[in-house]
């Protein structure tokens, strides 16, 4: 990787703060933006199609360099045209393209446009929107000469589709395309990976210093929400908090459970910073721990190490999924049934990128490690208790000289939070 914020040897990864300042080199915002762009329009060039039509907000992102909160965001009325030799074109929520011509200097005037396509059908077809919308991405194609080429879309409700093949339009994938551009991590991107796990390091010290008896989970979760937005986080995605007898099997959620003496709990905070994102799990006993329970973390912590020591350039990700537990080797039936709590996933703007590391789908058509990779580790091991269990997770990132780790509240051996 390049860019001066890309440390060498042991040198640690900066988490340097929300600021830019004048006496540090800290994230260029503009060297991300045309990184990103950069990136996209290689993976356009390197593909059959004429422009990719993007409607996964995390793909907008990468190749506008805007954002609107979820709530509009993820209603499919926002998208992109990304034409071969052309500059990115976006549509978006009504008064957001004026915002943008005025903050967002990087779009050209013209290429901020209000956008509405139905809010996921509220607006029937019937409408007109969607012909109407069609009609005008078909002008801009050919005003790039590339009306005759296949258009990328990465996600799209069938209703655009079939009005995009009414218009004679043909469509192909553009998702795999970008997915591909999204893998490896500019030193910026790095760096701001790394500042959202720092600030989760914070709120697993404001959690194990209230983890008593008598709190509840949802509890955990409100001060977890608190805690990150006040430190700057732009979006909360979730907050996992699982507790005692919810531990086994993992149900992937949070309730209003008590909190009781002795009991096993983990949590996993996913939020994000300027857009990138976290997904880190720590598991802690509240007071004591039993030996069922300590063998639990011992061994989660084991199948997170062997792992790790793996990590580096040319290794295939089916040789990290091997060292992990076969699904019935903790208690599942079959791994589509076991995914997830043996797993690695891609971070970066979205939470689940590449490389996806899984015995359920590594073992058949394996990805080579390659330098910037980013990406979380999880390993889940059930207590012999029954009802217990230990969560583990670690951020990594891929450098020529191995493993950097950037998730760093201790998890090396069980936490015991105000120990009895």
């Amino acid at each position: 990787m390049s860019g001066p914020n890309w440390p060498s040897g042991a040198s640690p990864l900066a988490a340097p703060g929300h600021m830019a300042v004048d006496y540090e080199s800290r994230v260029d915002f503009n060297r991300l933006r045309s990184y990103r762009l950069d990136r996209a329009r290689a993976a356009l060039e390197a593909s059959e199609c004429g422009a990719f039509l993007l409607f996964d907000f995390y793909n907008i992102r990468y190749t506008t360099q805007t954002w609107i909160g979820g709530a509009l965001g993820d209603k499919m009325t926002r998208y992109a045209l990304l034409a071969r030799n052309g500059e990115p074109v976006l549509w978006d929520f009504g008064s957001a393209a004026r915002h943008h011509r005025l903050y967002a200097p990087w779009l050209r005037e013209e290429n901020s446009r209000a956008g509405m396509l139905g809010l996921r059908g509220a607006i029937a077809p019937s409408a007109g929107l969607m012909e109407s919308a069609v009609r005008e991405i078909k002008g801009l194609l050919a005003d790039a000469g590339v009306a005759g080429d296949p258009v990328g879309v990465d996600i799209v409700e069938p209703a655009f589709l079939f009005e995009m093949e009414r218009q004679g339009l043909r469509v192909v994938d553009a998702q795999q395309r970008m997915l591909d551009a999204r893998v490896i991590k500019s030193s910026d991107e790095i760096i701001l990976l790394n500042q959202a796990a720092a600030m989760v390091d914070g709120v697993y010290q404001d959690i194990v210093d209230v983890l008593k008896p008598g709190i509840r989970e949802n509890e955990i979760v409100a001060l977890a929400n608190r805690r990150l937005y006040e430190m700057g986080s732009d979006q909360v995605e979730a907050v996992n908090a699982v507790s005692g007898e919810r531990c086994n099997p993992h149900p992937h959620n949070f309730s209003d459970r008590i909190i009781r003496p002795g009991d096993q709990a983990f949590f996993d905070i996913i939020h994000s910073f300027n857009g990138y994102r976290t997904c880190y799990y720590r598991t802690f006993n509240v007071g004591s721990a039993t030996p069922s329970q300590r063998d639990a973390y011992t061994r989660a912590r084991e199948w997170m190490d062997a792992a790790i020591e793996l990590i580096k350039p040319g290794i295939g990700t089916d040789q990290v999924a091997a060292v992990w537990p076969a699904a019935t080797d903790f208690g599942f039936e079959n791994e589509m049934a076991a995914f997830g709590l043996q797993f690695g996933h891609g971070l970066g703007l979205g939470l689940h990128e590449r490389p996806i590391i899984s015995r359920l789908n590594s073992m058949v058509e394996p990805i080579e490690l390659q330098e910037g990779m980013v990406f979380a580790l999880e390993t889940y091991c059930p207590a012999d208790d029954g009802f217990s269990a230990a969560r583990i997770e670690e951020e990594v990132v891929v450098t020529a000289d191995g493993p950097r780790v950037l998730t760093l509240f201790p998890a090396q051996d069980l936490f015991v939070a105000n120990p009895y």
